[in-house]
This record gives C-alpha cells, sequence and structure tokens, in this order.
C-alpha cells in the first residue's frame, strides 16, 4: 500500500492552516512555524495548558523522510516523486495524525500530555522525545 496521502494536491499553506485551526479550537495560547536551514517551513511549535500548566511543543513535519518513502515505494507515481509533493504529503500526513491524537482526547482516552509527550520541549529546548534518545544506550542484537 503507498504511502497516506501521495496523492494529495492541497498546498502546505492550507494543511498548515487546518493544523493551526485544530490546535486553536483546543486552547493553544502560541503557534509559530519552525522553519529548516532554508527557510522551508518544517514543523510547528506551541503552546497549550496542560494539567501541569503551560507546557512549549514542537510538531516536526520531515519532508525529506517522506520523499525517500516514496522514492522507495514503486506505487508512487515517479512524476511525484519531488519534494515539492513530498511536503503537501508530510504536512497532510501531520495534519492526520494530529487530529486522531486530538480525538483521542476528545474521547477522554488520553489527556494531551500524554499523547504528545514526545514533542514536549524542556526548558533547555529540547523535545522530550530527544532527551529519552539521548539516554539510552544501543542494544546489541
Amino acid at each position: 500500500m503507498p504511502i497516506l496521502n501521495y496523492t494529495t494536491s492541497i498546498d502546505v499553506a492550507k494543511t498548515m492552516g487546518e493544523i493551526q485551526g485544530a490546535l486553536a479550537r483546543r486552547g493553544v495560547t502560541r503557534i509559530s512555524t519552525l522553519f529548516d536551514d532554508n527557510g522551508v517551513a518544517a514543523g510547528l511549535g506551541f503552546t497549550m495548558k496542560t494539567d501541569y500548566g503551560l507546557r512549549d511543543f514542537q510538531l516536526p513535519v520531515r519532508t525529506d523522510g517522506v520523499l525517500a518513502a516514496m522514492k522507495a515505494d514503486t506505487k508512487v507515481a515517479r512524476s511525484s516523486v519531488n519534494p515539492a509533493q513530498a511536503a503537501r504529503v508530510a504536512w497532510r500526513i501531520a495534519k492526520d495524525w494530529l487530529e486522531a491524537q486530538a480525538a483521542l482526547i476528545d474521547a477522554q482516552l488520553a489527556t494531551l500530555d500524554e499523547v504528545m509527550m514526545p514533542y514536549m520541549v524542556d526548558s533547555t529546548g529540547q523535545t522530550m522525545y530527544a532527551v529519552y534518545r539521548s539516554t539510552q544506550k544501543a542494544i546489541d542484537a
């Protein structure tokens, strides 16, 4: 099965707006766009209230990984395998993922900080996932 949303034609800016709207409906107090070194949108940063006060989150959108997956998938038309399409696909996947997490929260199956913990930012600006990864040792198989 091809990568999710691989045929989307929805512009990145529209998807970013949909993500921002979904976050705004859930009490976000700040939203910012994260950019890569080339000035390309690479994710969103936002602040939301949790049971423990306001917390910052960074949701990355890694288009390079999507492009690599599209290149590897023979079901994706070669004409669609390009950075612009990969960006559209990556942002749609991020939106879909965020909506699924919001549904868990809305249904009280999980809390905001529970589903978003990997993306929560500590006082040094690192995500909890990055902190976790930095403390792990490789397992020899």
